[in-house]
């Protein structure tokens, strides 16, 4: 019995040498490396952005067009609401948040 386990242990230490030796042997080297015509990230990181699109339709630009566009897209346009229903608007958000504290007040 005890030779028996023995040939066993023998068997499977042989059957796994030989079979982590063919799968080295059919295994090629460094197949984690990135191809050897790949940019690396740090000289990507490195290059200067001249071409860019659109936030609104998604066109290309050149460099100055985009600075124009998103100098355009700051500027605030004026406001089309009637000032009388600003101000309602104003008091209501007021009044939400003054019911956030007080919430027993009804006004």
């Amino acid at each position: 019995m005890k030779i028996k386990k023995q040939l066993v242990l023998v068997a499977i230490a042989i059957i796994t040498s030989i079979s982590i030796g063919i799968a080295d042997s059919l295994s090629q080297p460094a197949l984690s490396l990135p191809p050897a015509d790949d940019i690396p990230e740090e000289i990507l990181r490195t290059e200067i952005i001249t071409a860019a699109r659109s936030p609104i339709d998604g066109k290309k630009l050149t460099a100055a067009e985009y600075i124009e566009l998103q100098a355009q897209l700051r500027v605030v346009p004026p406001p089309k609401l009637d000032p009388e229903i600003r101000d309602r608007i104003f008091l209501l958000q007021i009044r939400k948040a003054l019911l956030q504290f007080f919430p027993f007040l009804n006004f």
